[in-house]
């Protein structure tokens, strides 16, 4: 089951540039999610604005984690990549299948939010099975598009990111202006402690922050990566957390709480409240309907990169790492990830009544989880192979920000409660079968190899076996005739004696070959495929098998 260990980084050509790869963030940050998370937080009451903040600047240290992370190591895979570097071949594993979660499930959650614009104009009475099909729909066509190519993708994200901005700046700006305080309701309406309210409220805004890794997801996939991922990631982020902000505010402030609790279109409601009529929010459906598809777009390229880079390291089902057409498209990643999808969606629409926050919940805990490898990552980095470096402050800054960032995840998986962190862990522990199932394939590939049959030249280590038979011209490779010849070497120091390297009790040829004696009738060579085995030529072939490069991998 392995494939190239290259470190995770891609084949595909670089076709994304800073303006892209920025829109990839802005993009994945912002999807529909945003335009349905004032109604998720309005049971908690204002203090969720309160938790948005502190997950605000939880979001900005993951951000500038990811950004030193993307200057060691720019390739596709992002977390994974992080981890398996840091932390071995099972944690990178863990931290792609969790992310490969996050990823289908996330567009679960999207699509649902984006149902909820769609029905402004149609299914308005909001019969089940035609949401179903909407859902459905919104899944595939960003699916559909994915498949053309990354510089459709890309092209496709930037105009989508540019159009989902009017509806939020217009809210974070004009919105401020119809802000009324008796809109706000109580300050704590969840009924818990402020800290407890804070912590709930902060797992179900973080929601809205995933994606701000999309850029090192797929840094092999951006030009001179080094430079623009780190950029992308940091501005992208911090372009979304004001607009959030605002936006938020301004929603609360210009839809009565009560009426806030229970609307599928939040941002559409305000929009009516503050210009009158049905047409402002009716914009504002249209507007959330094209970030929702732009989200889903890019969401859906995530959830076949991740595991692209696993695959080819040989950490995830090798049918993952399958490209298609001239720009190199991860087609089974991109189907395979949206029939899961579909499927969540389509039980979740059956068995839950608040839908987008069960999903939300359960995507933001598979989600915190490579968040907290990838910042656990930078502080081993930092303390355990960078704490030489001659620059103190910049390290004391950067280890600052990395513990910021990992007591951030820490305290979102906290705020998931236990219901969310119990399916998560089930789920995220579902993957301990599929890494035994890969290693154990692994393992049987190089058995097979090791022990299939060989023609021509033959190793010294195989020659000299006494088990297989050889080919009286076989050669010895290379690197496991330099590591034969050190260790008899080294035995040759120790002893004080000569050892007699195999090939040399084969040919005949050494510098211990008998002469001939005219007194003595020269003995039959033994024959060419079974060599004669002395003492000398079974400790140096011993030697030679545990020298052997090929057992040390």
């Amino acid at each position: 089951m392995s494939g190239p260990r290259r470190g995770g980084k891609g084949t595909a050509p670089a076709a994304l540039g800073l303006p892209a790869a920025s829109a990839l963030v802005i993009g994945s940050i912002i999807g529909t999610g945003v335009f349905a998370l004032p109604s998720a937080l309005a049971p908690y009451g204002p203090i969720s604005l309160v938790a948005f903040g502190v997950v605000t600047l939880g979001a900005l240290a993951l951000a500038l984690t990811f950004g030193a992370l993307a200057k060691r190591s720019p390739a596709s895979g992002g977390p994974y990549v992080y981890a398996r570097e840091a932390f071995g071949e099972f944690a990178g594993f863990l931290n792609a299948w969790s992310y490969w979660i996050t990823a289908w499930a996330g567009n679960a959650a999207i699509v649902v939010a984006w149902v909820g614009y769609v029905e402004v104009f149609v299914n308005t009475g909001h019969d089940k099975w035609f949401s179903v099909l909407l859902a459905l729909v919104g899944l595939w066509i960003p699916a559909a598009i994915n498949l053309t190519g990354v510089r459709n993708t890309g092209a496709f994200q930037v105009v989508t990111t540019v159009l989902k901005f009017v509806p939020l700046v217009f809210m974070a700006t004009v919105g401020l202006l119809f802000i009324d305080p008796d809109n706000f309701g109580s300050f704590n309406a969840s009924g818990q402690s402020a800290l407890g309210a804070i912590s709930a409220a902060g797992a179900i805004a973080l929601f809205s922050y995933l994606g701000l890794e999309a850029a090192s997801v797929v840094a092999g996939r951006v030009r001179e990566p080094g430079r623009n991922v780190p950029r992308a990631t940091v501005y992208g982020t911090l372009v979304c957390a004001v607009i959030y902000i605002l936006g938020t505010l301004a929603v609360f402030g210009t839809v009565s709480h009560g009426e806030l609790g229970g609307s599928t279109a939040p941002f559409t409601d305000a929009a009516n409240n503050i210009l009158g009529g049905a047409w402002a929010g009716d914009l504002v459906a249209v507007a959330a309907i094209v970030s929702g598809i732009g989200a889903l777009n890019g969401w859906t390229m995530l959830c076949a990169e991740m595991p692209y880079a696993a695959a080819r390291d040989g950490l995830f089902p090798r049918a993952f790492t399958r490209l298609r057409g001239d720009g190199d498209v991860p087609a089974f990643g991109i189907v395979a990830s949206t029939v899961l999808a579909s499927l969540i969606t389509i039980f979740s629409y059956t068995r839950f009544q608040d839908v987008f926050t069960k999903i939300v919940l359960l995507s933001v805990l598979t989600a915190v989880i490579p968040y907290l490898f990838s910042a656990a990552a930078q502080l081993y980095w930092l303390l355990v192979r960078g704490g030489d470096r001659p620059d103190p402050r910049r390290l004391a800054r950067d280890v600052t920000v990395a513990a910021l960032a990992l007591a951030f995840s820490y305290w979102s998986i906290q705020g998931s409660g236990y219901q969310t962190v119990y399916y998560g862990l089930f789920v995220l522990l579902l993957g301990v079968p599929v890494y035994i199932w890969l290693k154990r394939g692994q393992a049987t590939e190089e058995r097979a190899a090791a022990t299939g049959t060989t023609t021509g030249a033959v190793p010294a280590t195989d020659a000299v076996a006494a088990t297989e038979p050889v080919t009286a011209t076989g050669t010895v490779p290379a690197t496991d005739s330099m590591a034969a010849t050190e260790a008899v070497t080294a035995i040759e120091a120790v002893t004080g004696t000569e050892a007699v390297t195999g090939t040399e009790a084969v040919t005949g040829t050494g510098a211990e070959a008998a002469p001939a004696s005219p007194d003595r009738a020269p003995e039959t060579p033994p024959p060419a495929s079974r060599p004669t085995l002395t003492p000398r030529t079974r400790r140096t072939g011993t030697l030679r098998r545990l020298y052997d490069p090929r057992r040390h991998d």
